[in-house]
């Protein structure tokens, strides 16, 4: 909310595009769908919701350059910028197609548009430096969750000094919180992320990833059972599709019914997953080789029984 605050207040502009399936928490303008085509203004997604409140809310479908491009030449200096979750975890997983972040990055910088990165999900999680260091992309502004204070409630935002600089009390953006720098969630911060650069943490856990993803695909392909297993670092998913998911909209054409027996037989294994198709899974640094081996064989029983 007050990272697109900001990007408003900065260019002077009214209109933020935010793509389909990406959730950026529940404030107002931002808890949208997509309307009925690529470049009509998003609809509340919840009661209680004015419709004027979205109006500047333009939703597009993720991975889609000519989507991007034709929302801003509709809108010609009226995008203030554009707010994803780098790699989506909000409708599943599914990854940026090559060249996609880059070019986000071009076509924001060309028409004057901040890009923000909501790396809430992402940040120290793919990488010490969020999604921003695993593609090699600098945004304009990030933001990122209570991974900042080492699990306690808390958030954050930041970016390039010209546009914190708008910030009041120095510039005319009101931002305010009851908790900003609250001392207990900044010390757990301070120490969960002394604990990441001092341990191999990211490697170990992209060793697990890869791991996960090769023994799910394996026994996926040994059952005969469609699955795309998606996966990002330590974030994974698997739909029950023929077809691969790169969007929303694919997302939403696998088979729910299929995972739903998938998730009570993986809990009858002793696996639990998340209990919906549209949930992101992750990976910890407790989950090693012998972990990793059992998930993928229980996965197996499983698949041969769909």
């Amino acid at each position: 909310m007050s990272a697109v605050r900001l990007a408003r207040g900065f260019t002077g502009r009214d209109k933020i595009i935010k793509f389909d399936g990406c959730y950026h928490g529940h404030a107002d303008s931002l808890l949208v769908k997509a309307g009925s085509g690529a470049l009509t203004f998003g609809n509340p997604d919840s009661a209680g919701v004015p419709a004027a409140f979205t109006q500047h809310t333009i939703v597009l479908p993720f991975n889609d350059t000519r989507a991007v491009q034709s929302a801003f030449e509709a809108n010609k200096n009226q995008i203030a910028g554009i707010i994803l979750e780098p790699v989506p975890g909000n409708a599943g997983v599914y990854v940026p197609r090559s060249n996609y972040l880059e070019f986000l990055r071009e076509i924001t910088r060309a028409n004057g548009a901040l890009l923000i990165f909501d790396e809430v999900m992402t940040g120290f999680r793919l990488a010490k430096g969020g999604a921003q260091e695993m593609f090699g992309i600098s945004p304009d502004l990030s933001c990122f969750g209570k991974v900042i204070g080492g699990g306690l409630p808390v958030g954050a935002f930041g970016g390039r000094a010209e546009v914190m600089d708008c910030l009041a009390p120095i510039g005319p953006v009101y931002q305010a919180g009851t908790l900003s720098g609250n001392p207990v969630a900044m010390a757990a911060g301070i120490a969960a992320l002394e604990e990441l650069e001092s341990t191999n943490a990211y490697a170990k856990l992209e060793q697990s990833g890869a791991q996960l993803e090769r023994g799910m695909r394996e026994c996926a392909k040994a059952a005969g059972v469609g699955v795309q297993f998606n996966r990002c670092g330590s974030m994974f998913c698997s739909y029950f599709s023929d077809e691969p998911v790169h969007d929303s909209a694919t997302a939403m054409k696998s088979d729910r019914v299929r995972f739903a027996k998938y998730f009570h037989g993986m809990l009858e294994q002793g696996i639990y997953l998340a209990p919906s198709q549209f949930e992101a899974g992750f990976l910890s640094t407790a989950h090693g080789p012998e972990l990793i081996e059992k998930t993928i064989e229980a996965a197996a029983k499983v698949f041969k029984t769909l």
